[in-house]
């Protein structure tokens, strides 16, 4: 049986990665003890940013999901009943996440889908998907821009502003 010794410089571990995530861990616990002493604030509140920057509505639609025999899921205006869209089995996946997660809340407290959900848009160009049962709330813009045309799309056109 052969048993090979190695030398003493022969396995060594590079410095420069270790104090690389030495380094990460130092940042890491740095930003968690200044969020934990006040000086970053811990979350930002959509409603009260937009309350604080003086937002304010600039279009707002009322929005019934329907899921239809087919697997297809079907959007209403929930004020008058007209068809905005209709997304068929494998369409529309991040309308069916965002309503799934809003509807979920609505199970757990026992409440039905008489009230429809509110989608607004706010002068600074931002989207939100509210339910006013449950108080829970999505903001649209925040999974980018091909997920937020489609919620865009369901609310009226804006109005030109006029030329003279």
């Amino acid at each position: 049986m052969i048993v090979r010794e190695y030398e003493k410089d022969e396995v060594t571990v590079s410095k420069t990665p270790l104090m690389l995530m030495g380094g990460i861990i130092a940042i890491s616990l740095a930003l968690t003890v200044s969020v934990r002493l006040g000086f970053f604030e811990r979350e930002a509140v959509p409603a009260e940013a937009r309350a604080a920057a003086g937002v304010t509505v600039s279009a707002e639609r009322t929005l019934s999901f329907f899921d239809e025999p087919d697997g297809t899921v079907r959007v209403e205006d929930g004020a008058t009943g007209e068809v905005l869209s209709r997304f068929a089995q494998g369409e529309g996946g991040f309308i069916r996440a965002t309503v799934r997660s809003l509807v979920h809340q609505r199970r757990i407290r026992n409440l039905g889908p008489q009230v429809p959900f509110t989608l607004t848009r706010w002068t600074n160009e931002t989207l939100t998907l509210a339910d006013p049962l449950t108080g829970r709330s999505v903001e649209v813009g925040s999974f980018g821009p091909d997920n937020r045309a489609v919620y865009a799309n369901m609310l009226p056109p804006k109005a030109k502003p006029e030329t003279r």
